[in-house]
This record gives structure tokens, sequence and C-alpha cells, in this order.
């Protein structure tokens, strides 16, 4: 199917959502005013541990805001984006209601991943957005396009990160009863990319910033604004998303394989 062809499939779930949300005013303000009170929680956090230290893992507090707000984006861009179809995806799955996503006329996974928008998480990146602004001006750093542009593919990458790891968790699914569980679990993982990446040491350092690579997903970003572009940091970040990626669609299909319809 041509690329055009799902772009207008994507618009008219946007069209949807955007209806959807129309429709239920009070719950969007609502879950909106959650996701802000959220992002408040933390930078209460943050000041309160920069009141009794200047630097943490050499990170001060206008970095750690940048790197906050890095993180933030990531995770807000999976929320409102995907999290809400990939979870519905996995429900489906239970039920045998996926039939329907795989009589649709498209790529199986694009149908079940692009169906939904969250568009109190989107609230969330506006959210996220402003704080990296902040944090730059204030740390007084002058970004061109070319590093705007730079940062934002980086972002990319990470956000690839995040898709892949909570569609193989999705993915799951396709083997055992239920993965609720496991889906929480996305959250408590990935909490640790609000983090210095330098802040790891050891098996931590194993696990977090090469094993499961939440640390670099916002890491690398932010420090491509605190730093410049560094061309081997861009290749790892790029080459790990490939990576997730294609091991996540490999066992999307294989699970594929195994599903068992509603009227098998």
């Amino acid at each position: 199917m041509p690329a055009i062809h799902y772009l207008r499939i994507w618009l008219a779930c946007v069209r949807y959502s955007l209806v959807r949300m129309m429709m239920f005013r009070a719950d969007f303000i609502m879950w909106s005013l959650v996701e802000v009170f959220w992002v408040m929680v933390n930078l209460m956090l943050i000041g309160v541990i920069y009141r009794h230290t200047d630097s943490i893992a050499g990170w001060g507090p206008y970095e750690m805001l940048l790197l906050f707000g890095t993180s933030r984006l990531l995770q807000g861009m999976l929320m409102g984006f995907f999290w809400s179809s990939l979870f519905e995806m996995g429900r489906n799955i239970r039920t045998g209601q996926f039939d329907f996503t795989l009589a649709q006329p498209g790529n199986p996974l694009f149908m079940a991943a692009t169906r939904k928008l969250d568009m109190d998480s989107l609230v969330n990146v506006i959210a996220s957005a402003g704080i990296v602004v902040y944090a730059v001006h204030k740390l007084g750093l002058h970004p061109g396009a070319l590093d705007l542009a730079l940062y934002a593919a980086l972002l990319g990458s990470g956000l690839v990160i995040h898709f892949a790891a909570l569609l193989l968790i999705t993915s799951a699914t396709f083997w055992l009863i239920g993965t609720q569980g496991i889906e929480g679990s996305y959250f408590t993982l990935f909490d640790f990319a609000r983090l210095p990446r330098e802040a790891f040491r050891g098996v931590a350092s194993l696990f977090f910033v090469y094993g499961l690579p939440a640390v670099i997903a916002s890491n690398i970003p932010a420090s491509a604004l605190l730093h410049g572009f560094n061309l081997t940091h861009a290749l790892w970040l790029a080459l790990t998303a490939a990576g997730w990626l294609a091991l996540a669609i490999f066992v999307f299909n294989r699970g594929l394989k195994r599903y068992s319809s509603a009227s098998s």
C-alpha cells in the first residue's frame, strides 16, 4: 500500500481522536491537569534536591531540568501517539478482537499501533517542551536551526527505542494470558531515563545504559544541546534504535503466527 494511503489512515485516526476528545471534554481537561500536576511534582523534587547539592554526577540544576524535560518529551510522545493503541492491542489479542485489526486494509502493526491518540498526553509534550526551552534559556545556550534539527532527530531515535520496548512488552500477550503487570513495569524501568548517564556505575550501567537503553534515549539528545553534536553518540543511539525496532517487529510477527482468532 502506498505511503500516502497510510498517511490518510493516520489522519482519519487523528480526526477520530479529536472528535472523541470533544465528546468527553471534562475527561480531557481532568487528565491534562493530572499530567501537568505530575510535571510540577517532579520539578519540585528537583528543586528540593538542588537545595542540598550543587551537582549530581556533574549535572547542575538547569542541566538536570533540560534532561528531565527531554525524558518527559519522549514519554509524552509515546503516550500520546502509541500507548493507548498498543495497550488496546494487548487486550484485543486476549479477547480475540484482534481479528478486526487483521481484517483492515493495511499493515497489522501500523493499524494496531496508530489507532488512537491521547490528547491529554500531548499536553504533557507541550509542558515538557516549555521546560526544555526554559532550561536552555537559563543555561545561556543559543542553539541554531541545525542544532534543533539534530536534537529532534535524536529525540526521534529515542522515541523509537521507547516504542520498541513497549511493543515487545505488548507482544508478549501472544504467548501469555495477560501482560498488565509487565506493561506497568515499562514506567518503572524508563523512569531511569531522567537520570544522568554518569550516575550509573557497574552493573547498573550495563543494564540501564547498554542492556536496556532507557538512559541514552534521553541523555544523548540533552547532551547534544549542552555540549554540541557528537557523531559517535548519535550513531550509537541510531543503531540501538534500529536494533530494538527490528527485534520488536520480529517478535510481533512471530506472535502473529501464534494468534488464534475469535472464530478459531
